[in-house]
């Protein structure tokens, strides 16, 4: 029986010591491969958010580290060595929090608490409350029941904030497998922090080994959506667009107010179905352009007189059509303000230079099909 438990240590002993290794060198490979893709791509986007993702990783593989000197040093002090452990998850879970304010997609419901000044006070705060107990854990040798195990619950609150990001980002991104797969990654790390508070060390090892690499794959496949997306949503210039107006009858009866856009990046044209008010709005601009009247009056606002008769009635009907454009090329929801309107508005019409309110397409007349 005794020879069994000296076993069954034994074992547990080298499952940890490779566990440690494991953490050392995955995870310090995978952080420096996160620091190369920023530093190729994030940085020019002056984006940190793949900065502080990086150095979550690097905080497992740093505890990597201290598992190793632990076993070789022969440290039999649980309660230094799991205070080592719960100060590198509390620094993993900070860092990981300090990253969603750079994600470009949140969730609605929690974007203006994320994007608040008050962010830094929410993750900070619960941190540094959970930091303190630990150190005196680490340090002191006390074990506190009521404040043991901090970083397990705000490793919950962390994960509960990082499903919900990861979630809306991909989904926004067009990758519902990656979402799905982001949502049983964050299942599975719910798992390890339950085995942890419940003691079960040998399962705790697995669980978090799984985790840990299921979610440093996410976060690649997270940097490297984010790339695919800088690639496929680049707004192409005036000169490099191409726009074909299409009207066709259905079986219905029913005509289908089509726009054709090509010179996006890949070969498959953007199909755009518009309203049949966006649509004369749009072919109004293109018929303008191909005359010698290019230029189309908007109406100011408040303006009484009813003798004056204005191409566009309300520059809202240049937003709107905008909008429509962006929803069929991207779909509703996965386009910005930033990135993808304001472009496109640059792209297709310009204002004139006297302040006159008055607007005409940018496109060059060679490239628009009637």
């Amino acid at each position: 029986m005794i020879s069994k438990l000296v076993n069954m240590k034994q074992i547990s002993h080298e499952i940890i010591y490779f566990y440690g290794w494991w953490q050392l060198s995955v995870c310090l490979f995978a952080f420096i491969a996160l620091i190369a893709i920023w530093w190729h791509i994030g940085k020019k986007q002056n984006d940190f958010g793949q900065v502080w993702l990086a150095l979550s990783v690097l905080c497992w593989s740093i505890s990597g580290a201290f598992e190793i000197y632990f076993i070789e040093s022969d440290t039999k002090i649980e309660c230094i060595i799991n205070g080592w452990r719960s100060i590198w998850s509390l620094l993993n879970s900070l860092f990981i929090l300090l990253s969603l304010p750079w994600f470009r997609y949140l969730p609605n419901t929690i974007q203006h608490i994320i994007k608040s000044k008050q962010w830094m006070y929410i993750v900070g705060i619960p941190f540094l409350f959970s930091l303190f107990p630990t150190l005196n854990r680490t340090i002191s040798g006390n074990v506190i029941t009521v404040v043991n195990e901090l970083d397990v619950y705000y490793a919950f609150f962390t994960l509960g904030f990082l499903g919900y990001v990861l979630w809306e980002s991909f989904l926004k991104r067009r990758l519902k497998s990656l979402a799905f797969l982001s949502l049983i990654c964050i299942l599975v790390a719910w798992v390890a922090q339950i085995c942890k508070l419940s003691g079960n060390a040998v399962n705790l090892t697995l669980f978090s080994a799984i985790f840990k690499t299921s979610l440093i794959m996410i976060f690649f496949a997270l940097a490297l959506s984010w790339v695919k997306e800088l690639s496929e949503n680049i707004i192409p210039n005036s000169h490099h667009l191409y726009v074909k107006f299409q009207k066709t009858k259905l079986a219905s009866g029913k005509i289908e107010n089509l726009v054709v856009l090509n010179g996006f990046p890949g070969s498959e044209k953007r199909r755009v179905k518009l309203t049949p008010a966006l649509f004369e709005l749009f072919m109004k601009f293109a018929k303008r352009k191909l005359s010698d009247i290019e230029w189309l009056e908007i109406k100011p606002k408040n303006f009484s007189m009813t003798t004056k008769t204005f191409d566009i009635k309300d520059y809202n009907e240049v937003k709107r059509l905008l909008v429509c454009l962006l929803d069929g090329i991207f779909g509703k929801g996965n386009w910005s303000t930033e990135h993808h309107l304001n472009p496109l508005k640059t792209t297709l019409f310009e204002m004139s230079e006297k302040r006159d309110r008055k607007i005409r397409l940018k496109i060059p007349k060679e490239n628009i099909s009637l």
